[in-house]
C-alpha cells in the first residue's frame, strides 16, 4: 500500500516579493507531481498570477486569506491581531491536519509565534529551535551536502543545558534525514575546546551528551572551527546562532562583490579570476542560500520550513521539496524516537 502524497501549505504572500515566487514554485512544482500543495493568499492575487503560467490543477489548489503579515509589522501584535493573514490560516490548515507541512518567506518573529501558539511540542522537548545551514568544506552524507546544521538561530534566545542536548538530538535526526548521513558530526559552539570553557548550560550539555550513545558527539568546537567543517551539527542558543548566520550571509555577499570588483578592475586580476572562476562558482553555489531552500522549525509535532524573504520561486520550491522529503520521511517520529532515552 503506497503512502499518501504530502500536502504542503505554502504562504504566498508574505515575502519581500509578494506572491509572484510563491506562485512560480507551486506551478512548476504541480507539473511534476508528488506533493500537493495548498497556495494561502488572497484568491484574486492567486489567480492573477496563476493565469499566466502552466500548472496541474490536480496537485495545485488555493485557500482564500484576505490579510498579509508585513515584514515590517511587529510580530506578536500581528500574530494577534491579524487571525485571517495567509500565514495565520496556513498554520492553521497544517495545526488542524488539512496539511502536513508549512513553508513561508514571511515574517520569520511572526512565523515562529504563530508555531509556538498553535503547534504541539513533541515528548521530551523544551523549546523549539530553528535550524539553518552553513557552508562548510567537509561534504558529508549520500548527498555529499557542503554544509553544517546549526541550531537554534533565533527561537530560543536563551538556552538551558536540557534544551541544548535536545537541540543536538534534533539537529542529528534531520541531518541523518535530509542529507542521508548516517553518522554526523555533532558539537557545541562554545569559547574553548575544552570541556569546562563556556557558560554553566554549555559545560553541563557538554558532560551530558557524552553519554548520549546514539550521537557521534565530538565536544566543543569553536567560532573559527565552523567553516573548516568540524562538525555536521552545531548546537548553541538562538542569540549566538543567529549572529553567526547573519555572519555568514554578509560574508558570502562581500566574497563575491569582491570577485566581481576585482574582475573589472585590472587586466591581470581579470586574468587571475578567469583561473578562478571554477572556484568562483562553487564558492557562489556554497553561499548561495536559495540553494538550501529554507530553515526548519524543529521541536514540534509539525512542521514549518522558514524561506528567506527575499526568496525567488527557486528557492521556495527546494524548501517546498525538502518540507515533502522531511514528511515523507517522519522526521517528527524518528525526532520523537531520539528524545525518548533522554533523562
Amino acid at each position: 500500500m503506497t503512502e499518501p502524497e504530502p500536502t504542503i501549505a505554502l504562504d504566498a504572500m508574505g515575502s519581500d516579493s509578494g506572491p509572484e515566487p510563491a506562485v512560480r514554485a507551486a506551478a512548476r512544482l504541480s507539473l511534476k507531481g508528488g506533493t500537493r500543495i495548498v497556495l494561502v493568499g488572497h484568491t484574486d492575487a492567486l489567480h492573477d498570477s496563476l493565469n499566466t503560467l502552466r500548472y496541474d490543477p490536480a496537485w495545485l489548489s488555493i485557500q482564500h486569506a484576505p490579510d498579509v503579515i508585513e515584514m515590517s509589522d511587529k510580530a506578536r501584535e500581528s500574530v494577534a491581531g491579524k487571525p485571517d493573514a495567509s500565514l495565520m490560516v496556513a498554520t492553521k490548515l497544517v495545526a488542524e491536519g488539512q496539511a502536513d507541512a508549512l513553508v513561508t518567506a514571511g515574517n520569520t518573529g511572526a512565523a515562529i509565534l504563530a508555531a509556538v501558539s498553535t503547534f504541539e511540542l513533541l515528548p521530551g522537548v523544551k523549546r523549539a529551535a530553528l535550524a539553518a545551514v552553513v557552508p562548510s568544506p567537509d561534504a558529508h552524507g549520500d548527498k555529499n551536502d557542503p554544509f553544517s546544521l546549526i541550531l537554534d538561530v533565533g527561537a530560543t534566545m536563551q538556552a538551558d543545558a536540557d534544551t541544548l542536548v535536545s537541540f543536538a538530538r534534533m539537529g542529528d535526526a534531520y541531518v541523518r534525514i535530509i542529507s542521508r548521513d548516517k553518522e554526523p558530526k555533532v558539537a557545541l559552539l562554545s569559547n574553548g575546546v575544552e570541556p569546562t570553557k563556556g557558560p554553566p548550560a554549555v559545560v553541563e550539555a557538554h558532560r551530558r551528551l557524552l553519554d548520549v550513545d546514539s550521537l557521534r558527539f565530538v565536544g566543543n568546537i569553536e567560532g573559527v572551527d565552523i567553516p573548516q567543517g568540524k562538525a555536521n551539527v552545531i548546537v548553541t542558543d538562538g542569540y549566538t546562532g543567529n549572529i553567526v548566520l547573519k555572519m555568514y550571509e554578509g560574508m558570502g555577499e562581500s566574497l563575491l562583490e569582491t570577485a566581481r570588483y576585482a574582475q573589472h578592475d585590472r587586466l591581470a586580476w581579470r586574468a587571475g579570476m578567469y583561473l578562478l572562476q571554477s572556484g568562483i562558482q562553487r564558492m557562489r553555489r556554497v553561499y548561495d542560500w536559495r540553494e538550501y531552500g529554507g530553515a526548519p522549525l524543529l521541536g514540534f509535532r509539525q512542521l514549518l520550513i522558514k524561506a528567506h524573504g527575499r526568496s525567488g520561486g527557486r528557492a521556495i520550491a527546494n524548501a517546498v521539496k525538502v518540507a515533502a522529503k522531511a514528511i515523507k520521511s517522519d522526521l517528527a517520529g524518528r525526532i520523537a524516537d531520539s528524545m525518548k532515552d533522554t533523562p
